[in-house]
C-alpha cells in the first residue's frame, strides 16, 4: 500500500483490523452493508472484511454513495503524504485543489495553472483517485462547512457561500448527503464550549505521530521577521485554555487578509484563525498545514534514515522532525536572497526594513503583527539603491523579484520542481544553497539537499560522514527521497535557536 492509485487488501485489512492511525489520510474504509466510510483507526468494531471496500479519497466514497461516519469523522483525517512527496501531474492538482483553486477558477483554471487540457486532468485524477476535480472540490467544501457549522455561530446562507457552495440549495444537499445530517442538525451535535466567532475560529490541525515540534517552532520563530511573525510565550490557544508559547504570522489569502495563532500539542496542533473573509477559511488551512509539514508520514521517512548507522542515533533521539516550510512561497524566495552570506539576525533585519517600508499595514489587537510581507509587484517598484546589500545582491534582489511580479517565474504549489530549479539557476546570483533552500521550503520538495550548507557540513564531520559536498551527496543517495528531512536531523546536532522549542 505504498500508493494512492493500488490500495492493497490485505494491508488495508490489517490496518483497519489494528485501527492503525498512521494509516489515516492514506485510504478510506466503506462498508458495504452500512453505507457508512470511515478512516482506519475508527473506534468502531471493524466490520468484516468481506463487506470491506477502499477508497483513496473521500470524495471517491461520497461519490459512491458512501456517507461519512459520524464516530471518527473521517472528512477530518490528515491529508495524503502522497501529495506533498510527488511533483506529478495529480500531485501537483491535488495541492492546487486544497488551495481553492477549483471554487475559484473552475476546473478550467485547474488545467491551466498546470499547463495540461481539463479533459487530461480530469481523466488522470479519476484513474488515481476515483473522483474528478469537481467531486474533490465538492468533498472540500463538505469539510469546510461542517467546521464553519460547529465553531462558528454564522447564519447558515452565510456558512454556505463561506464554504465557497454556489447556491443554499446545494450546500443542504450536500452536508445531508455526506454526513446524513442537516446543517442544523449537525450545529446542534456540536460541543458548546469553544465555538468561535464570525472571523475568528479556533480548530485543530490533526497529524501523524510522532511529530517533533523543536525545529519546526524553533525554525519558525528564530528566523521570524518583525511585523510578519511573532513567537509569543505563555499565551491561551483558544482551543482548551492550556498555556503555552504560540506561533504567530500574518496571511495574505486570496480574497482578504488573515492572523494565524499556531502551538503545538501531543496530539494536533493548536489554531487559531482571525480572517478578514471566511471564504479563505479552506485556503487558510491548507497553507498553514503545509507550512508545518502536517500530511508528512514521519514512520517512513525516520525507517529510510535510520538505516544509516550514523544518522540512526540522531532520529532515535528525537524522532518525527518535520521540514519547517511557508505559506507564500514567493515570500520565502526573496527571503532566501535576504539570507544569503549573512546571519540569522541580519537577513531578519532586512526582511524587517522591507516590511516597514513597503509591506502592507493591518491590526493585530492580539500581538504585534502590523504588516502583511510586501507582494511582489511592491517590490518590484523598490529603487536598488535604496537597499543596504552588496551591487550584485541588489541585481539578484531586483531580478527575482521582477521575475515573481510579471509571472516569468512561479513558484505555487502546482509548480514542476525540476523546472522552478532551472528557472532559478538561471537566475544571476542563485548558485546550489539558494536554489535548495527554496526547493525544500518554498516549493516543498522532500529530497532538496542542501550540501553546501555550512551546517550541514559542520554536522558530517562531526558524525564521521563525508565533509565535501560531493562525497556527502552521493552519500545521501541512500537517504532519498527525504533528504530534506535529513536536513533537520543533521541541523539538530547544532546549538543554533532554530534547533529549539522557544520558551
Amino acid at each position: 500500500m505504498q500508493t494512492a492509485t493500488h490500495l492493497d487488501r490485505e494491508h488495508c485489512v490489517r490496518a483497519v483490523q489494528s485501527k492503525d492511525a498512521r494509516f489515516d489520510g492514506w485510504f478510506f474504509t466503506a462498508v458495504l452493508t452500512t453505507r457508512i466510510y470511515c478512516r482506519p483507526s475508527c473506534p468502531v468494531v471493524p466490520p468484516k472484511p468481506e463487506n470491506m471496500t477502499f477508497y483513496p479519497s473521500a470524495a471517491a466514497c461520497q461519490q459512491a454513495g458512501f456517507r461519512a461516519c459520524k464516530r471518527c469523522r473521517p472528512d477530518t483525517s490528515p491529508g495524503s503524504p502522497e501529495w506533498n512527496q510527488r511533483a506529478d501531474l495529480v500531485a501537483r492538482a491535488m495541492r492546487l485543489v486544497a488551495d481553492g483553486v477549483v471554487d475559484r477558477e473552475g476546473v478550467p483554471g485547474l488545467a491551466a495553472r498546470l499547463g495540461y487540457s481539463t479533459r487530461q486532468v480530469e481523466r488522470q485524477l479519476l484513474a488515481e483517485l476515483g473522483a474528478g476535480p469537481l467531486a474533490l472540490a465538492r468533498a472540500q467544501r463538505a469539510q469546510t462547512a461542517r467546521l464553519l457549522i460547529e465553531t462558528t455561530t454564522l447564519a447558515m446562507a452565510e456558512i454556505a457561500f463561506a464554504a465557497g457552495f454556489s447556491s443554499i440549495r446545494s450546500f443542504n444537499d450536500t452536508v445531508r448527503e455526506v454526513f446524513a445530517l442537516t446543517p442544523s442538525e449537525l450545529r446542534a451535535r456540536a460541543p458548546k464550549s469553544g465555538a468561535g466567532t464570525p472571523g475568528g475560529l479556533s480548530l485543530r490541525l490533526p497529524f501523524r505521530a510522532p511529530l517533533n515540534p523543536a525545529n519546526l517552532f524553533g525554525h519558525l520563530a528564530a528566523t521570524a521577521v518583525p511585523g510578519v511573525e511573532e513567537w509569543l510565550p505563555d499565551c491561551l490557544d483558544g482551543t482548551d485554555g492550556a498555556p503555552t508559547g504560540a506561533y504567530r504570522r500574518t496571511l495574505r489569502l486570496p480574497y482578504g487578509h488573515g492572523i494565524v495563532s499556531l502551538a503545538p500539542r501531543p496530539d494536533h496542533i493548536a489554531c487559531r484563525l482571525t480572517l478578514s473573509d471566511l471564504r479563505d477559511l479552506t485556503v487558510a488551512i491548507s497553507r498553514c498545514r503545509r507550512m508545518l509539514d502536517l500530511d508528512a508520514d514521519p514512520v517512513a521517512v525516520d525507517d529510510r534514515l535510520r538505516t544509516d548507522p550514523l544518522l540512526a542515533p540522531l532520529v532515535d533521539r528525537a524522532p518525527g522532525r518535520r521540514v519547517p516550510r511557508t505559506v507564500d512561497e514567493a515570500e520565502f524566495a526573496v527571503r532566501a536572497v535576504l539570507g544569503q552570506q549573512v546571519s540569522t539576525a541580519a537577513a531578519r533585519t532586512h526582511a524587517a526594513r522591507l516590511v516597514q517600508a513597503h509591506g502592507k499595514p493591518l491590526d493585530d489587537p492580539e500581538g504585534g503583527l502590523t504588516h502583511l510581507f510586501p507582494a511582489p509587484e511592491a517590490l518590484a517598484a523598490v529603487d536598488p539603491e535604496t537597499l543596504a546589500m552588496p551591487r550584485t545582491r541588489r541585481t539578484t534582489f531586483t531580478t527575482l523579484v521582477r521575475q515573481l511580479a510579471d509571472g516569468t517565474l512561479h513558484l505555487g504549489v502546482e509548480s514542476d520542481w525540476a523546472e522552478a530549479r532551472a528557472r532559478l539557476l538561471a537566475l544571476p546570483g542563485f548558485g546550489p544553497w539558494t536554489v535548495d533552500v527554496i526547493a525544500m521550503r518554498a516549493l516543498g520538495d522532500p529530497d532538496a539537499f542542501l550540501a553546501t550548507d555550512l551546517g550541514i557540513r559542520r554536522a558530517a564531520q562531526e558524525l564521521g560522514l563525508p565533509s565535501t559536498p560531493a562525497a556527502l551527496t552521493a552519500r545521501a543517495e541512500a537517504w532519498r527521497p527525504w533528504r530534506a528531512y535529513a536536513v533537520q536531523y543533521l541541523w539538530a546536532t547544532d546549538s543554533h535557536p532554530i534547533n529549539f522549542l522557544p520558551v
